[in-house]
């Protein structure tokens, strides 16, 4: 074998190596991970559902490898602001971002300039939770059940109106309308929690919510719930039929939570942080957790989460250029 050919040979053998995981170096890293305390970024406050998320795995990682887990809110700027601190940070596995469906699907489709690239700036880990909504309404709303409300729609063009302090919420409500034929008028907030307080004041009408926000509000009576956007309905509200169950088959609205890793994460470290994360999420705290916040459980692998991820982009945004939002 001549110099060249040995140097093609050992170029085929390395990377062959590195795709299987088995340089001696990628074991090590693997091995050695984590050497030091990890930081979860997410984009929400402290008390929030991702807020939450983050803590449960982070006292799984700390059980299971001994380092502590930081976790560190950076809301703001529908996400970006914490999406672009995590991509820059990095790519040793110590700084991940506990991400959603809005910043890694919706944003470029309502983002002019995003200072991320959602797909090229981050290496998947692996989705933790999908969650269901509730549509919600103010009492003073003369609707039992979606159909009325979507009959006082039509009888009321553009008089009724709803609050969203997420792109989840906006984009469940264009949606609905777009399925249901009517017009509801936009009012943005800053936070989904600032959004449900008018909602409960009455300044607005209606919201399609996370669970998380709306359900202490209809435990209270301070709100009515009209239909769950669940498969099947809720155990948290039996009463409460879904949106199929009242003539709109097929509608869809949801939101999710998944880790990902800076890009260039050495892949033995992404494998174990998956690891680390379906021990966290096969945790009864966490299934307790998600059932009480209206979600289900679903972990999954790093290639699932990039598909899965591709297809939600894709949805986000046909609905969102049907609805005419234009990015800001």
């Amino acid at each position: 074998m001549n110099r060249r050919q040995l140097h093609h040979h050992l170029l085929g053998t390395a990377a062959t190596l590195l795709a299987a995981g088995g340089l001696p170096g990628a074991t090590l890293a693997a091995d050695a991970f984590p050497s030091k305390p990890i930081t979860v970024i997410i984009a929400s406050s402290p008390g929030s559902t991702t807020d939450g998320l983050a803590r449960l795995f982070g006292t799984v990682v700390t059980r299971e490898t001994g380092q502590p887990v930081i976790v560190d809110s950076r809301p703001g700027a529908m996400g970006a602001i914490a999406a672009q601190a995590a991509a820059r940070a990095n790519p040793d596995g110590h700084t991940l971002f506990m991400a959603t469906n809005t910043t890694q699907a919706a944003n470029p489709h309502l983002m002019k300039r995003l200072p991320y690239d959602p797909v090229k700036d981050f290496t998947p880990v692996g989705q933790l939770v999908q969650g269901y909504m509730l549509m919600v309404v103010h009492p003073s709303v003369e609707a039992q059940s979606v159909a009325d409300f979507v009959a006082l729609a039509k009888k009321q063009p553009g008089k009724l109106s709803y609050g969203e302090g997420s792109s989840s919420a906006r984009v469940a409500v264009e949606a609905f309308q777009q399925q249901a034929g009517v017009d509801v008028v936009h009012v943005p907030y800053k936070a989904n929690p600032q959004a449900i307080l008018d909602l409960v004041g009455g300044q607005t009408q209606l919201m399609i919510v996370d669970y998380t926000t709306s359900l202490p509000q209809v435990k209270a009576g301070k709100l009515r719930a009209l239909g769950v956007t669940n498969p099947t309905r809720s155990p948290l509200l039996p009463q409460v039929p879904t949106f199929a169950e009242q003539g709109l088959p097929g509608f869809e609205a949801t939101h999710w939570n998944a880790l990902y890793a800076p890009a260039r994460t050495p892949a033995p470290v992404v494998a174990r942080l998956n690891e680390l994360l379906r021990k966290a999420v096969a945790t009864p705290e966490a299934r307790a957790f998600a059932e009480n916040n209206g979600m289900v459980t679903r972990p999954s692998a790093p290639e699932e989460l990039a598909r899965f991820q591709a297809a939600e982009t894709e949805r986000w945004g046909r609905i969102i250029r049907t609805a005419g939002i234009q990015p800001e």
